[in-house]
């Protein structure tokens, strides 16, 4: 499969390059910048093409069969940037893929969308244009699973997870297992149309997503 990155040059992308890599998926990688194409052809994309976003990228993405957005703003940035990112960009990207003929859609979000009212004051923002954005592409007409993990970690992932379509308790994942998680929902037929949480956990990420 084709697949198209959004977000790539990120943590969660850069690992999920190196895992694309050994699958024998194809990984095209958005790059706002000509310097950042070899490092990540370095880690596993397949080619790298340039664009924004933020911008119009129907060009970059012709041809391929799916799309992962992992791109963000992050959750402590201002809530125009947010907009304009995981909320907008990710809105653009969904209604892209439509019109370019690309039926696959797969989301990171992030634990607590489905309900932003609900979160910490300073993180409502981010949480409401992650959620305006995951409405958006569960109304497309597009299959689209959408990944909602807990707080991002630099540790070492473990390849071991917890998933539900709504854990109680806001945990924690490595962005490593993030990534691994991604392409298991890639390779999973029983991950379409759905949303889930995850977090660290006792299961392997394979065995995990065979039992959502």
């Amino acid at each position: 499969m084709h697949v198209f990155i959004a977000g790539a040059n990120g943590q969660i992308g850069q690992y999920l390059l190196r895992e694309l890599a050994e699958s024998g998926h194809e990984a095209r990688a958005l790059v706002r910048h000509p310097d950042q194409g070899p490092e990540l052809q370095q880690l596993g994309a397949t080619e790298t093409v340039l664009g924004d976003l933020e911008q119009d990228c129907s060009e970059a993405m012709r041809g391929c069969d799916a799309v992962i957005f992992t791109a963000g703003s992050g959750p402590h940035t201002g809530p125009d940037k947010t907009i304009d990112v995981d909320q907008d960009g990710a809105i653009r990207m969904v209604d892209t893929a439509c019109a370019m003929g690309i039926r696959r859609f797969i989301m990171v979000s992030s634990m607590g969308a489905g309900a932003p009212e609900k979160g910490p004051e300073k993180l409502r923002h981010y949480l409401q244009a992650k959620h305006n954005a995951d409405e958006h592409l569960k109304n497309s007409g597009l299959t689209y699973t959408i990944v909602r993990p807990g707080r991002l970690t630099d540790d070492e992932g473990t390849g071991k997870v917890a998933v539900s379509a709504g854990l109680e308790n806001f945990g924690q994942i490595p962005r490593q297992d993030v990534a691994r998680v991604l392409l298991a929902v890639l390779d999973s037929d029983n991950t379409a149309n759905r949303v889930f949480d995850v977090v660290s956990g006792d299961t392997p990420v394979p065995e995990a997503m065979a039992k959502l």
